[in-house]
Order: C-alpha cells, then structure tokens, then sequence
C-alpha cells in the first residue's frame, strides 16, 4: 500500500503544466510558531507609517513599514516552505466583541494557505515580478455586493466578486444563511452554487474537523503592462473566458484561506440568532470588507519552474518535482515583532488604532481607502473560458501542538494558548464502534485512535452510477483518503456523481469520491478512512442537486464493478475490521 500511495503521489506531482483546457495548482504552505508578523503594518496602502488596523503576516523577514520593489529578496527567513519564496501576504485579524461586556479579544489565526493556480489559458503564465503590488477587497465594504453571495473571478461570469467567507460545519442540519436574508441586518448572504460559503458573516458556529471559519480571497491575474508595479489600484485586471486582454501580463491566480480560530468562543454567544460576534480589526463586523494585499518576492528562476512543472494540488509546493532552493526546515520559525509597540491582543476596550465598530448597512464615515482591484472590460472574444477556477479547501495547520486529546465531541476544542491547538473529532466505523480521532499539529501531524462504544451508522439507499456502486459515506482528512487524484478537473461547478465515476474510470482508477458538492477525487484504495452516517454526506451536487456529493469532509465513495474494484473493496474491509478490533 505504502509503494502505491508514494507513486501516486508521485505521479500526480509531475503532471503536465496548465493548457488551454487543463488548470494545474500547488498550495504554498506557510509553517512555525504563528504568524511572520501580527501588527499595525501596511507598507503598499499605508508606507512608512503604521497602518489603520492590525494584519496577520506571512512571508520573507524583510517584511517592513516601507519596501522597496527588491527588498524582500533580501529576506533571510521565509515563514513560506518553499526557501525562494519571500513574498508577503497579509490580511486584517479578527476581534471577538463579548456579547455581554462588550470587550474585545484577539482571535488566533488558526492557519493560512496560499493557492497558486494555473488557469486553464492560451496566455503564457509568467511568475510575478519582483516588487508587484497587489491589492484586493475594499475595507469600507458594509453592505453585500451586487451580485449576491456567489465567487466571481473571471468576467465573463459577471462583475468581479474575489472575496468569500466559508463556514464549515460538524452539522449542517439548518443552513448557513437564511434563505431570505437581505445582507445588511446581521447576516450575510449565502453561495448559491456552494451551501457552506457567502459573503459576510454567518450567525452559525464553524466547527469543521480542522476547519474553522475561513476567509477566501481572490487576487485577479492580469497585469497591465502600461502600469507601474506598485500601482496598486490600477495595476490588475481580471480575466475574461480565461484569457487576459491585450496589454496585459497573464500571472499566477492566487487565492488565500485563512483559517480563524472562532470555535474557542462558541460557548460565549448564542448561535442562529441573525447575530454574530466577530469584526474585523478595521472595525468591520459585516466581513463584507474583507480585503487582502500581496507584495512580490519570488526568485523568478524558481516560481517560472513551479508554473510550467509542477501539479501538486493541495499536496503542497514542497512536493513539487525539481525545486529550486528546496525548503525550509518545519522544526524552526521564521518571525518578526511589530514595530508598532502597542497592545493587540489579549482583552482590550477598543481596537488597535482606535478604529470604531461600524454597522451593518452603514458604510463608515469618512471611509477606509478603496483597495479593489479595477474591473476590466474588453470582449468577450478574448479567449477560453477556463475549465475550472473554483477553489477548494484543504492543506495542514502549522500551529504549535499541545499534546494528543481524545475524547467524544461534536466539534474541534482549541485551547486558548496563543499558537497552540488540540482538535478532538468524532469518526464512526463499523461493527458499532465510535472511532475517534486527535489532529494536532506543529510542523508534522500526530493521529491518536482510540475505540469507544457507539452506534454503528447506517446506510440510506443511493443509487449505483454507469456500473459503479455506491459504497457508502467516509470519511476524508486533509491528506486525503483518495490519494490518486485530488480533486479531479471536471469543470467549475460541473460535479456530479455520474460525471467523477466517467473521470476516475477514464484515469484508470477503481474508486471514486466526490466530496463538499463540487470535489472529485480518484484512487484504487482509501487510505486512513472509516465509515460514517449516511447523514454527512448530504450535500446537492453542484453539477445536478438532484444528486448527493459528499459533504464536509467526507466522501460519497463509489468502486467499480471491476475485478480490480473488488481487491480494493477487501482491502477497505480489512482496515476497518483491523480498526475496530
């Protein structure tokens, strides 16, 4: 199992590059002791001076008030895995408002990842220079967008909306959002294509298995060429059926998640209520400000190889084929203290620069600088429509551990030493027993199982698919159970059960998962899964509601009627038998 799994792997790393019908991704994750930086630091909106509110950092130790378009190539640490990468990343923190005493508490950043896509394009994809100031999402935001609560990066699908929030939940009995919120009186507004995803804030409690509330954002990947780099505000534009318009620079499409510690407060508000608790540290408490800023620092030598070699999802960038530089060592930390010396965490009566909480509907006097990325328009003749540019989740905290609990709960219990977290999860495997799992990580992740009297769960009855069977609803983790090919390339909200089974059999695999409505994964065996309720997995699919893929982090999985799909099928049996023995 061990060779198979590695050569996979292996394989899936070296895929060929982006085409013009097939979009490659790498993950660059981020490892150490929290954070390069937390701090009043803003040197593209805000340079030389401290910045209107406090950001979470990642990247290259040459990160300061001012930089130069060089400077961060003179970092001599990266808080980023790869050694040649000493961009910057940073967003706005998160405050807790105690419902009752109204203080406020820091939220820890639970962890950050950072997509690099490849688009399915006829442009050739070229790394960002050195320098490149980007900017996106407009902090005075306080009411939602005009196009609802739906993820629109390319023009073609409509006027640009880059920024999400994603709620992933143990129980997904009720919906994120109510289905006829307005956005502008304490919720926002939900996905229609993705029933765990919206813009703005949720009165719902994320406590996803390693996955607490998740800021997504989108960076556009069109540099105008007749504009400077740190142009910031007129500098990108977005494409339009894949393609960028002439006079532009086709780059890498980056996409941030950013994981906040939120469950560790679950127990001090009142869920469901069309309320919520948290703001952001420029005083949003809508999240419909959400924004992001992105300065360059990447050997260009190494981020070109990246693009043209490497498809290594989000098994990470470290898994890359052939990389320059190699990595950093994820036992040691890479970090900075804030030049601003002020309190910005712990309990406090205002935010860190006095920055007043505003209110839903009502955008702030005076009003934070504009910081969206302007929207292109030229014809939509320009070229392909990309396959896919849907972003999933996925990828491995790098908090500090605090040692192996086990334990039965209904969602993840973060403790509340700053950097440290332990996340209980309850799986359930066959023959009646309760299996449950520890995550804790550093650098490196530690399972701990243990068995406990339980229910079996039982199975609903679905439907076998083109001569596939459905064999049930198990459970996924961020490694993946299904390593053969993660996240199959079917198509931007295309997902079916029909159409995962076509792919994976045409791939030459035995299995197949579909996984949160709109994820597709192959292989030949699960690997580290159990079987769960029929209940987890009950999300519509994206391509047709009238089917069910997966849920949160668990699996429709269905096998092949092959005689290689029954070796498989023994194979599942074994491992549970050896689990609940």
């Amino acid at each position: 199992m061990r060779s198979s799994t590695i050569f996979l792997a292996t394989f899936a790393a070296s895929a060929s590059a982006y085409d013009a019908n097939h979009r490659t991704f790498a993950v660059n994750h981020f490892y150490g002791k929290g954070p390069l930086m937390m701090g009043r630091v803003d040197p593209i909106v805000n340079p030389g001076g401290p910045s209107g509110h406090v950001h979470a950092i990642q990247g290259g130790n040459a990160f300061g008030m001012t930089m130069t378009d060089n400077q961060a190539l003179t970092s001599t640490c990266t808080s980023s895995r790869v050694k040649n990468d000493k961009s910057n990343y940073w967003t706005p923190s998160l405050y807790f408002q105690d419902p009752k005493t109204g203080m406020l508490e820091d939220v820890e950043m639970f962890y950050m990842n950072v997509y690099y896509f490849f688009e399915a394009t006829t442009d050739k994809i070229e790394p960002f220079p050195p320098g490149l100031r980007m900017v996106v999402g407009n902090p005075s935001l306080r009411s939602p967008p005009a196009t609802g609560g739906k993820s629109i990066t390319d023009q073609s699908d409509g006027p640009a909306q880059p920024v999400q929030w994603v709620c992933p939940r143990s129980n997904t009995n009720t919906p994120l959002y109510p289905a006829n919120s307005d956005g502008l009186h304490g919720v926002g507004i939900g996905d229609p294509n993705n029933k765990g995803a919206g813009v703005g804030f949720s009165d719902k409690n994320c406590d996803g298995y390693a996955s607490p509330l998740r800021a997504d954002i989108h960076f556009p990947s069109c540099l105008d060429n007749s504009k400077s780099i740190d142009d910031y505000k007129n500098n990108m534009a977005w494409p339009i059926n894949g393609n960028c318009p002439p006079g532009h620079t086709h780059l890498p499409h980056l996409f941030y998640e950013v994981y906040w510690n939120t469950p560790l407060f679950a127990s001090r508000w009142t869920q469901g209520q069309g309320k919520q608790p948290f703001v952001l540290s420029h005083g949003d408490p809508t999240g419909y400000g959400l924004h992001a800023d992105f300065l360059a620092g990447w050997d260009t030598a190494t981020l070109t190889q990246i693009i043209n070699n490497c498809d290594a999802g989000d098994a990470g960038m470290d898994k890359c084929p052939g990389l320059i530089g190699g990595l950093n060592d994820p036992s040691t930390s890479c970090n900075l203290v804030s030049p601003i010396n002020e309190v910005i965490s712990g309990t406090m009566a205002k935010l860190p620069g006095n920055n007043p909480i505003g209110s839903w509907g009502v955008a702030p006097v005076g009003g934070a600088p504009p910081a969206s990325a302007p929207v292109a328009t030229y014809p939509a003749s320009a070229g392909p429509k990309p396959v896919s540019n849907a972003a999933p989740g996925g990828g491995k905290p790098t908090s500090s551990p605090a040692g192996v609990k086990t334990g039965v709960k209904s969602g993840p219990t973060l403790t509340s030493n700053p950097g440290k977290v332990a996340i209980p999860t309850t799986t359930q495997g066959a023959g009646g027993h309760t299996l449950v799992t520890s995550y804790v990580s550093e650098t490196t992740m530690v399972y701990t199982t243990v068995t406990v009297p339980g229910t079996a769960p039982t199975d609903a009855a679905k439907p076998d698919v083109d001569g596939w069977k459905y064999h049930g609803c198990y459970r996924d983790t961020r490694a993946r159970v299904l390593t053969g090919i993660k996240l199959a390339n079917i198509g931007n909200h295309q997902v079916t059960n029909t159409k995962c089974v076509a792919y994976c059999g045409a791939k030459g695999f035995s299995m197949a998962g579909t996984e949160y409505g709109g994820q597709c994964f192959c292989g030949n065996e699960l690997v580290g899964s159990s079987k769960i309720a029929e209940s987890e997995c009950d999300m519509p699919c994206e391509g047709g509601a009238s089917e069910t893929c997966g849920g949160g982090m668990a699996l429709s999985v269905y096998t092949s009627k092959s005689t290689t799909a029954k070796r498989s099928l023994r194979h599942i049996h074994r491992h549970l038998n050896h689990l609940s023995s």
